[in-house]
């Protein structure tokens, strides 16, 4: 199976556990000889408006299509067919807002369909096999940090906290900026007993011999690759490299478990450059969407305008 088919963001249990009390479900096309499309969504309710997307904390969602290949003239016509035909099973909506997994490179049926799209970036390192060699390609200021932490703040790795202990570390982040937790803690609770009953989430803490822990990750993963799904640390000790070195062992830990680790992507440039620096590809991938809606469509264009 390829990536974007064992993809954990598709799978039903994933979606549930983050539906979040909306509906949800997905729409499948079946043709002869194995040839399918699916598409996951949940309806998310805004102000009165239907907005069919992804469940919160999921990087990509969007269309599958199954025994079609996307080079050869024949089957990029069939692609068509097959997005056509998922489109037209869309439920009712005043607005469709997805991001395409990233081994998705033909989005052009949607845009004849009105669609829009923008790129964004993930970044990831798509083997795992020999994590000494990925280590080498570091930037010499991950290295670093991963030194200092280790020398001279003694900081270990381990995992013996709960959630709820990380979730106090995530929000201290966001308050640094000023924000609120994107997520209710009691959804983030359901997802971690959803990953824990599949397998597939580790949690890395990095604490100083004094009991303090300075930052954690949280990543999930499934047989082609693991995500770096929500970080956090605290404000007053942001300079001792934690991040770096926790960041480290979930990507060592992560090649025992699957082929390649994803950072998930950021477009704010401090972000972006801190996954660049652990040799990581920049790995394109689509934001579509499209309004039914001309009002929420104005709505997004003020919103977009005001968070610049």
């Amino acid at each position: 199976m390829d990536a974007a088919e064992t993809c954990l963001f598709r799978q039903t249990w994933w979606i549930e556990a983050l539906s979040d009390g909306n509906e949800w479900g997905e729409i499948k096309i079946e043709l002869k000889q194995g040839k399918e499309a699916h598409l996951p969504y949940v309806i998310k309710k805004q102000f009165g408006f239907k907005i069919l997307t992804m469940p919160t904390l999921t990087q990509t969602a969007g269309p599958l299509l199954k025994g079609v290949g996307q080079f050869e003239g024949s089957d990029l016509g069939l692609e068509k067919d097959l997005y056509y035909a998922l489109i037209e099973k869309l439920p009712p909506h005043d607005a469709f807002n997805q991001n395409f997994h990233w081994s998705v490179t033909n989005w052009i049926p949607w845009y004849w369909k009105g669609f829009k799209q923008s790129t964004r970036y993930t970044y990831r390192l798509n083997n795992l096999s020999n994590p000494d060699e990925l280590f080498k390609k570091f930037m010499s200021n991950i290295k670093s940090d991963i030194k200092k932490a280790i020398n001279r703040y003694s900081l270990r790795i381990h995992s013996d906290y709960d959630v709820d202990r990380f979730l106090d570390l995530n929000e201290m982040t966001f308050k640094r900026q000023g924000k609120k937790l994107p997520y209710r803690r009691e959804l983030v609770r359901k997802l971690d007993a959803a990953c824990s009953e599949h397998s597939c989430r580790k949690i890395f803490f990095a604490e100083d011999p004094e009991g303090k822990i300075h930052a954690a990750l949280y990543i999930v993963w499934d047989e082609n690759s693991a995500y770096y799904l929500m970080g956090g640390g605290d404000p007053e000790l942001r300079t001792s490299g934690a991040t770096s070195l926790a960041m480290w062992e979930a990507i060592k830990f992560a090649s025992t478990v699957t082929k390649s680790f994803d950072f998930e992507g950021s477009m704010l440039e401090s972000v972006e450059r801190f996954f660049r620096g652990f040799g990581a590809t920049q790995t394109p991938y689509f934001h579509v969407w499209k309004f039914n809606s001309k009002v929420i469509g104005f709505l997004y264009e003020i919103r977009q305008l005001f968070s610049k």
